[in-house]
């Protein structure tokens, strides 16, 4: 499975990404061994996931997502609290 998620930095921000493996990657964000320079200001928490079968359909909801406004995010996510 291949992973696409969100994670609501300590300044309130957002960073869209993407993994196959989502626990090594969330440790590598926390840990900053291979985490991205935008996640380096911290992170509060998880706010979005969402799971593909192919590589590809989730590397397009990856870019789509980065593409959307700050209030467009928001929508996504609460959209998927309330299912």
């Amino acid at each position: 499975m291949h992973k696409v998620y969100i994670l609501q930095c300590s300044d309130g921000t957002y960073y869209t990404g993407y993994a196959k493996c989502f626990s090594k990657r969330f440790v590598e964000h926390l840990t900053k061994v291979k985490g991205a320079k935008y996640t380096s200001r911290g992170i509060e928490k998880l706010v979005y996931i969402s799971f593909f079968a192919s590589q590809g359909d989730a590397l397009r909801e990856e870019r789509r997502i980065k593409e959307l406004s700050r209030a467009k995010k928001i929508e996504l996510i609460n959209n998927q609290l309330e299912v």
